[in-house]
This record gives structure tokens, sequence and C-alpha cells, in this order.
């Protein structure tokens, strides 16, 4: 729950154009998509998938680190790290069945993106359900186990030589597409109004220098007893 007389205490020192951002930001938010990305160990890689999630407005970004530990570089991500919420799996425990279970308690088909025989054309998607894309490590692809528990197969059609597409760009091209498919449809797609508000505070506190002295200011100050 947003203490909104604290929100507009920290308002106070983001200037009005910055908030207007985040409200037009917001607008164009979603998590009926969302990224998986199992066991990714190259920084560049991983950091280009989430410039893209923040690009085409894919709010949430999970993450599952069994061996890999997620590293963002700041120079590919341009900063974008820090408007996504993530949503990490790196416990001693399977994190793989973790996540899934997570997804799945939140509503998302686990859709693997992957050349598989079954797999479905890009083109052909069906977008009307909130989907999880789930992007493997770069040498081997998505594991066995991710695969075999997917409820579905995405890939991108290819015509040349090459039978694969680094990540990063296979994640780009996939999210243009399905999102822009989204926007342009009758779904109910965008942010809750509790959702917008939410994201909306934790930007305004990431976009504010010692905030937890002028929290504590306002605590001593402003809050009521």
């Amino acid at each position: 729950m947003v203490d909104e007389k604290l929100l507009e205490f920290l308002e106070s020192y983001v200037t009005e154009k910055r908030r207007q951002t985040f409200h037009e930001v917001l607008l164009n938010r979603t998590k009926h998509f969302t990224v998986v990305l199992e066991n990714i160990f190259q920084p560049h890689n991983a950091s280009a998938v989430v410039r893209s999630c923040d690009v085409f407005g894919v709010q949430d970004v999970y993450t599952i680190e069994n061996s890999n530990v997620r590293k963002v570089s700041r120079k590919i991500a341009k900063g974008s790290q820090k408007w996504l919420d993530f949503h990490r799996f790196k416990s001693d425990g399977d994190n793989t069945q973790e996540c899934l279970n997570e997804l799945k308690k939140n509503g998302y088909q686990i859709i693997a993106t992957t050349p598989h025989n079954n797999s479905c054309h890009l083109s052909d998607f069906d977008i009307s359900k909130k989907s999880a894309f789930v992007f493997g490590v770069e040498r081997d692809g998505i594991s066995d186990f991710m695969l075999e528990n997917a409820d579905g197969y995405l890939k991108i059609p290819m015509v040349g030589f090459t039978e694969s597409l680094n990540i990063s760009v296979a994640a780009a091209i996939i999210l243009q597409d399905v999102t822009n498919r989204l926007r342009n449809s009758n779904l109910n797609w965008q942010l809750t109004e509790k959702e917008k508000k939410e994201i909306y505070y934790s930007w305004i506190e990431k976009s504010i220098k010692n905030l937890e002295k002028h929290k504590k200011f306002y605590e001593t100050n402003y809050k009521e007893k």
C-alpha cells in the first residue's frame, strides 16, 4: 500500500517533467507478457534483453540463476534495469521449478523460445493469453526440464543458412512483434491502477538522492503521530 502523503512529499523532489514522463511510460507498461532468462552467463546478452523489455514496455523480468549469477552491464542496458521489476531465483534449491511455480501462480503460460519441431511461428502466436517467454543459455539453449514443462514453443522463421539468433536479437524481435499486436488489440493488457501507483512510487524513490534522509525528515516533521 502506497502512503499517499509520503508520496506527495517525495514528489516535491522530482521535477514535474520527470513525473509526467513516468505517467506517460506507465500507460504503455504491461504485465501481460514477461521474459524469463534461464541461466544466462553473458552480461551483455542479459543486459540487451533487459533494455528491450524496457523499450517495448514489459515491466517484469524473471531470472533463473542455477549456475550463472545475473549481471547487468550498465553500458549496454543504458539504465533500463532501474525501471523494471526483477524476480530472481538464485537459491540452492530447484530454481527452475520455483520460477515456474511463481509464473503459473501469476497466471502465465510458459512459452519456450526454440526452433523446436512443434514450435509456433511468431506471426501465428496467440497473444490473448498471459505469456512468459523463456530464453535460454547462449551455448545450449533452454534446459530440457524447461522444454518438458513448457506450455508451448515459439520460433522466429529463418530462411538463411544460420539456424539461430543471438538471444538478445531474438528477444527484441519477439517483444516488438507481440507488444505491437497487443497494443492494437482489444485485450485488457495495461497495468491496474494499483500497479501503476506502486511502480510510480518506486520510480519516484529511485529518482531521489539521499532518499532515506528525506524520508526520515518526513517521519519526524510531517507524518501524523
